[in-house]
């Protein structure tokens, strides 16, 4: 998807973003947030080793499309899903595979990146126990 339009707030270089973040980002409260996840198929946030709800980049970007068409726009949460789908952005619409892959994709890399510390974390032990 294309970057977010200029009246969009800037948002953070960063892979994932905690709901907190993300409703401070978007304008809205975190109940909205969890309840939009709920209605609009798009929004799969991942979730870490603790569980709690890790939202990309590109979900903030898609919460603030949302918001601009509800809030702004004056669409219903009906006929914003229908517009999202129409736009080729519901993953209803053919893309569902590719989003549970993606899911288990990102667990592997945060798998992966848990052990790249641990092994940094044995390497510095190492190092000054040599010193």
């Amino acid at each position: 998807m294309k970057e977010p339009p200029p009246e969009f707030p800037q948002i953070p270089d960063k892979i994932y973003f905690r709901i907190g973040e993300v409703s401070h980002l978007v304008g809205v409260d975190t109940h909205v947030l969890r309840y939009w996840e709920s209605e609009f198929s798009l929004i799969k946030p991942f979730r870490g080793p603790s569980k709690q709800r890790l939202y990309r980049r590109q979900d903030v970007y898609n919460l603030l499309r949302i918001k601009q068409l509800l809030h702004d726009e004056g669409y219903t949460i009906s006929g914003a899903r229908k517009h999202l789908k129409q736009l080729g952005l519901d993953q209803h619409a053919g893309g569902a595979g590719n989003a549970s892959g993606r899911i288990i994709d990102e667990s592997l890399l945060m798998r992966i990146k848990q052990e790249l510390r641990e092994i940094l974390a044995q390497l510095d032990t190492t190092k000054k126990g040599d010193l």
